[in-house]
């Protein structure tokens, strides 16, 4: 089958990525994997590895490089965006609440998205609002399946508990009542990268008056809905 581009330097450097995608190959193994001239091979493997697209591991070995992860990261985060908008505007539809969309940013949690009650009382979180990750539903999301250790620090000064959170993984979905603010509640769930990874947060938030002192009760099953639509636009390929 002939895959040519006509760009053939190009051709050749897609061959060699290609071969490391099954795992770690020594120079004699992209050698045979590619078809390539061993000189060849060595040049390009060299020059991918200049550009970070190419790595060596303990024994030398050619592996694939840390800047395909980061394009990747940058491709899922495209991709969250693109579908976050429609799926917002219909959770807030479905909920009669404001719809966000939060990633952690270091300490921080930062809105991405967001579809706001068109009328009356609402909880405005604009777009690009920094937050912080000891208060409120979409923080304890973004905590829960944190390994152990980033767990415990981050659970130093939080208005959530170690037991919450265990509350939180079972349930699959978080809570909060006044914690990030006094009279606004909020339920979230986890979005998914694929790698089961949790990427982001989907939230409602509204005043305790509507949402009630039990909002997971009334929002939960809508909550989980959205964020399996943007974790199933992840998980697309292409």
């Amino acid at each position: 089958m002939d895959n040519s581009s006509g760009v053939g330097v190009l051709d050749k450097a897609a061959l060699v990525l290609s071969a490391l995608e099954s795992g770690p190959a020594t120079l004699a193994g992209l050698v045979a994997a590619t078809g390539l001239a061993r000189p060849t091979a060595h040049r390009l493997a060299v020059a991918l590895e200049h550009h970070r697209m190419v790595a060596r591991d303990m024994q030398g070995r050619f592996i694939l490089g840390p800047r395909l992860a980061e394009l990747a990261a940058a491709a899922g985060e495209d991709r969250l965006l693109a579908t976050a908008g429609p799926v917002l505007t219909h959770l807030r539809d479905v909920t009669g609440e404001s719809a966000q969309l939060y990633r952690r940013q270091g300490d921080m949690r930062i809105c991405v998205a967001a579809a706001e009650r068109l009328s009356g009382l609402r909880d405005t979180v604009p777009v690009g609002s920094t937050l912080p990750m000891k208060a409120g539903s979409a923080a304890q999301i973004l905590m829960a399946w944190e390994e152990p250790e980033r767990l415990h620090r981050g659970l130093q000064g939080a208005r959530f508990t170690a037991t919450a959170l265990s509350g939180v993984r079972r349930r699959g979905w978080a809570q909060s009542i006044g914690e990030r603010e006094p009279g606004v509640a909020s339920v979230s769930a986890p979005v998914r990268g694929p790698s089961n990874r949790v990427v982001a947060a989907v939230s409602v938030s509204g005043p305790i008056e509507r949402l009630t002192r039990h909002p997971g009760r009334m929002h939960a099953q809508a909550i989980i809905d959205a964020a399996g639509r943007l974790t199933e636009a992840l998980r697309r390929t292409g």
